[in-house]
């Protein structure tokens, strides 16, 4: 099925989406952020801030903020991020600033976070949230996912599976639950998805002043 345009073809102003994808680690969220980003120019994707180390290949600024604790729990504070979290041990955030700038923009900007991230962003912004959940197939090949990546220990995996149990408990937190047996299909889902996010109504503002036209 081919998806719509990114734009309207009116080119009616609009509000934009903050898109979350959440999913256990290993089911494939990434992957199709990837491809998501790479099939839509209009998209962004939000920039986090961590208090981890950066990995190899990793560069500030494009695949995240790297700050210290001492600032991470300022920007805390002082209210600076959207959202926040614990994870194995580190914390995360997304920035308030340039996300709110994107948004009133038009732009649409795509999140990477967890069910906790996704619950406060949507208690902060509402209606501009839309917000995906991707299931493995099983469990088992979730497990299998993770030890194919010969990556983590087997302590590390263990424990990635105890937080993927948790994770999924929380599936009715999300506007759209989908299962990711196949890669491409389960991305032309979320592209779908995004697309008619994008044309609902309450984010088409510049309607208005068609509808004003139209009736004079």
């Amino acid at each position: 099925m081919e998806v719509p345009p990114e734009s309207d073809p009116h080119g009616f102003k609009r509000r934009g989406v903050l898109f979350v994808l959440s999913s256990p680690s290993g089911a494939g969220k990434s992957t199709i952020a990837r491809k998501l980003l790479a099939a839509e120019p209009g998209l962004s994707m939000s920039v986090s801030a961590t208090t981890r180390a950066p990995r190899p290949g990793e560069v500030e600024g494009k695949d995240y903020h790297f700050v210290d604790l001492e600032e991470f729990r300022r920007m805390a504070t002082e209210h600076e991020f959207l959202e926040w979290a614990h994870v194995f041990g580190q914390r995360y955030g997304t920035p308030r600033a340039p996300v709110e700038a994107m948004l009133a923009s038009g732009k649409d900007v795509l999140f990477d976070i967890d069910w906790q991230g996704a619950q406060q962003l949507f208690q902060i912004a509402g209606g501009d949230v839309v917000r995906v959940f991707i299931l493995p197939p099983s469990m088992a090949e979730l497990r299998q996912r993770l030890l194919n990546r010969n990556t983590d220990a087997i302590e590390i995996i263990d424990a990635r599976m105890a937080r993927a149990a948790a994770e999924v408990s929380h599936w009715d937190g999300y506007d759209y639950v989908l299962v990711n047996d196949d890669v491409e299909a389960c991305f032309r889902s979320v592209q779908t998805i995004l697309a008619a996010e994008r044309l609902k109504r309450s984010r088409q503002t510049g309607v208005i002043g068609f509808i004003r036209k139209l009736m004079a």
